[in-house]
């Protein structure tokens, strides 16, 4: 029996889930889920080291360099061959305000932007 997955710790939803080239209506979809999409703001927006990524995160810093690599990898492959890109699902947890039964984003100080999580 694998081990349980362990739930990734976010900041906040995306605002936009979906992404798709403007020209070229491509059949094929790539799925991200949204702890990939959060090791690729935390690292590559926010400029947070690996380690610091897996603090915020909740996870080990061996697991972030596989999240990340594996959402690199979906990103290009986005770009590249001209995908639609849509941002879902994931064993996440929304970050929660100290003493607060509030999803909360602590590094920019508001609330999320969508609250369903599929």
């Amino acid at each position: 029996m694998p081990r349980p997955r362990k739930f990734r710790r976010v900041c906040c939803l995306p605002t936009a889930n979906q992404f798709s080239p403007h020209q070229i209506q491509s059949e094929e979809i790539i799925n991200m889920s949204i702890d990939e999409y959060e090791t690729i703001r935390l690292i590559d927006l926010e400029g947070l080291m690996q380690e610091q990524c897996a603090q915020s995160m909740n996870i080990a810093r061996t697991s972030v360099v596989s999240i990340y690599a594996t959402a690199r990898h979906k990103l290009a492959d986005a770009l590249i061959n001209g995908k639609r890109l849509i941002i879902e699902g994931g064993d996440i947890e929304l970050a929660k305000e100290e003493n607060a039964n509030v999803s909360y984003c602590h590094r920019h100080r508001h609330h999320p932007q969508r609250e369903e999580i599929k």
